[in-house]
């Protein structure tokens, strides 16, 4: 018997037959696969790069503003996209692979996504469909494995289950939905555009309009917010150490209240120097004099962390590295890939005994840098982490598979540590934390004080610099002691409005919604920076996005609702479980594209000229975003890249026309950036001109009538910083 086996990517398809026996490497077409020979038979392991097919509209190949549209097929992803040319040979490696198969085994990650890539490749390179022919089904087999380290893809392909309809048939509907939503909508929005007769693409989806209606939400709050003034009297005591008092009410809304009170306090007596050796002898006779009028002191567990699911891992190296959430999940994915921690995206927060806990801590500890954390776990006659409620069907929580990581960038090895630090935190005793609250009077005023501090570490040690709590030391004091209050301040202060997303947060909150999955929030938020949406790292909806989101609530705004994307994840999950089928979700998201479509076509111009003024701005903000620098004619506007609609080209243009008419023609191909550099011969902004596959840029001065090119025998022109 034949077997072919189909891996995500090349490494994890070299990885996968190192586990299962002796392998040979050969080439198709420069395309890597492998040929182990097993007692059963022969065994193939081919892969593919990510997704080999995509979603194309079946009539129209070409670009256009036609809508609504449902007639799709699935198509070689080289056909689709600019770029993916390298994939035919993968495509036909599987195909000449699979025409001796007897069974095919499907190995790419176990998700939605993965079971959507390899199914496709099945259907349109092996010409098999197992979700509509119920004996080519039994012949498909479904590998399972949260590692590629070779004892889990061993036990992975000596366990293989079958052929996972329900996971498959949900990620083929979600492309589905996600290409008449996002494809619908965006041509919809654009044919606006060109209604109200101007140039420009905007784009909505179904995650992408509900994700920027919150930012946008949140701009309206702090666009629509008035501060409003307050008082609070604060102070400095002493007792053998400085500490910050607080008065018990800690905002006064009325400035005479805050005033009688300060008042009242300011013409408390003083303290009075003691005869020496009294228990009052330090007592500070100018300072106001207070009185511990109540101590309490109270300890409590502080909980060991969960494990990490991809979200708390992208908040949490958001916080402690500032790498972005979309960045996390690559770095994650390329740990995985190369066997260092498990499959990261999960929604689980629970490591189940069966991953080996005492093995990964062996394996850790031959690690320098976690030597002691595992050591010390080691000894514990139980190891048990603290798991959290967020499970996983497919997936455990990310962990270390304790393999020693070579060659690791200095980003990658940041969220390796963390991934390492967090897994060993979860099997640690609580820590134990002491809170310290002191009522002080002051002329019958109360002030409170407030102390916190780790009184037993535990797994705080494990986490090491990630464990990062206040810690407020009071000095030691008990009731009727006496204190020196050495400063009062009666402060006026301003509420403040409230904070906007952080590309953390936002994601946080999406999937509080339940809006998107794991795998795409941080997408979806990066598309939203790319369509000059939202600005900045404190996430600031921009002009464009405030009025996309209100000509959209004004003429459809269902685009923007939450429940109906909501629901759409519901039903993935009832695909998965067979309550209902692909087809039929299918069928009902038609039905409500074309009424919304409907309205949106007779709203059309209307809607571009709404928009118009808020894309030119918006481009015209990106356009001096790439400047290439001030313009040589008339020194005041910036040399910008514009484009002629009627010959199709680009070329340098002033920002200060009609007032400067300077324009200089640009290279038709490659991608143009600034040099910030200027030619030393006429003055002009130097550009780098790089094109596809070249690692070093072409360097241009931006002057067609520079004196320099008219010697082509000559070296390029000098160049000065500007």
């Amino acid at each position: 018997m034949a077997q072919l086996i189909i891996a995500e990517k090349p490494s994890v398809a070299q990885k996968i037959a190192q586990a299962i026996g002796s392998s040979h490497k050969k080439a198709r077409a420069g395309v890597p696969y492998y040929e182990v020979d097993t007692t059963e038979g022969k065994v193939y392991v081919a892969s593919a790069v990510g997704h080999i097919f995509s979603l194309q509209e079946k009539k129209n190949k070409k670009w256009n503003l036609e809508y609504p549209v449902f007639e799709i097929q699935w198509a070689p992803i080289y056909e689709v996209e600019k770029g993916a040319a390298y994939t035919k040979d993968y495509i036909h490696n599987i195909e000449a692979l699979s025409k001796g198969a007897d069974e095919l085994v499907n190995a790419c990650d176990y998700d939605v996504e993965g079971s959507v890539i390899g199914y496709n490749a099945m259907v349109h390179a092996c010409s098999i469909n197992p979700l509509k022919d119920k004996k080519v089904a039994n012949r498909v087999k479904r590998m399972h494995f949260s590692t590629v380290t070779l004892p889990d893809l061993r036990a992975a392909y000596e366990n293989l289950e079958p052929f996972d309809a329900g996971q498959t048939e949900a990620g083929l509907t979600r492309h589905v939905l996600d290409w008449y939503y996002g494809i619908n909508l965006s041509r919809a929005l654009t044919s606006a555009m060109r209604a109200a007769d101007t140039r420009g693409t905007l784009s909505v989806g179904r995650v992408q309009g509900p994700a920027l209606k919150l930012i946008v939400d949140k701009e309206r709050e702090i666009k629509a917010f008035i501060p409003t003034p307050y008082w609070v009297i604060w102070g400095i005591a002493h007792k053998d150490s400085d500490f910050e008092i607080l008065h018990t009410n800690e905002k006064f809304e009325k400035e005479d209240e805050a005033k009688k009170v300060f008042d009242r306090i300011k013409n408390a007596k003083t303290g009075n120097v003691k005869t020496q050796g009294s228990p009052e002898a330090n007592l500070c006779a100018t300072c106001l004099q207070g009185q511990v009028r109540a101590v309490d002191r109270r300890q409590y567990a502080h909980p060991a962390p969960n494990p990490f699911d991809l979200t708390s891992l992208q908040l949490e190296t958001h916080a402690h590295h500032r790498i972005a959430p979309k960045d996390t999940l690559h770095i994650g994915q390329t740990l995985y890939e190369n066997g260092y921690i498990s499959y990261p995206r999960t929604s689980s927060q629970q490591l189940p005994p069966t991953i080996g806990y005492k093995k990964i801590l062996e394996k850790l500890s031959k690690q320098h840098e976690y030597q002691k954390g595992a050591d010390f776990l080691l000894k514990k006659d139980k190891l048990w982490p603290n798991n959290g409620s967020k499970t996983d069907p497919a997936h455990p929580a990310i962990y270390p598979t304790g393999e020693v990581p070579k060659g690791l960038q200095e980003r990658e090895m940041k969220v390796y540590d963390l991934i390492v630090r967090r897994f060993l935190a979860t099997f640690g005793e609580p820590a134990i934390r002491e809170s310290l609250k002191i009522v002080i009077s002051v002329n019958n005023e109360d002030f409170k004080a407030e102390g916190k501090r780790t009184v037993e570490k535990h797994w705080h040690e494990l986490y090491g610099k990630y464990a990062k709590f206040e810690e407020i030391m009071l000095p030691n004091m008990k009731e009727g002691d006496k204190v020196d209050v050495k400063k009062i301040e009666n402060e006026k202060k301003m509420t403040q409005p409230p904070k906007r997303y952080t590309e953390a947060s936002i994601i946080s909150e999406l999937e509080k919604r339940n809006l998107g999955t794991k795998a795409t929030r941080a997408v979806i938020i990066d598309t939203l920076y790319k369509r000059d949406y939202i600005n900045g790292k404190q996430l600031e909806a921009s002009e464009l996005g405030i009025k996309t989101v209100e000509t959209l609530e004004k003429h459809s705004p269902e685009i923007l609702d939450e429940e109906l994307t909501r629901n759409i994840e519901l039903e993935m999950e009832e695909i998965i479980a067979g309550k209902r089928s692909g087809e039929e979700v299918e069928k009902e998201a038609k039905g409500i594209l074309i009424k919304v479509l409907a309205k949106f076509r007779k709203d059309e111009k209307e809607v571009g000229e709404e928009l118009k003024e808020s894309l030119y701005k918006a481009q015209d903000q990106r356009r001096m975003a790439d400047a290439l620098g001030t313009c040589p004619v008339c020194h005041q506007g910036l040399l910008v890249m514009r484009f002629n609609p009627k010959s199709k080209k680009r070329f340098l243009g002033c920002s200060a026309y009609p007032k400067c008419t300077n324009t200089q023609p640009l290279p038709q191909q490659g991608l143009v950036k600034p040099a910030g550099k200027y030619c030393t011969t006429c003055g002009y902004p130097i550009a780098n001109i790089w094109s596809k596959g070249k690692k070093i840029p072409w360097v241009i001065c931006t002057n067609i009538n520079c004196p320099t090119k008219q010697k082509p025998a000559q070296p390029a022109p000098s160049v000065a910083q500007s």
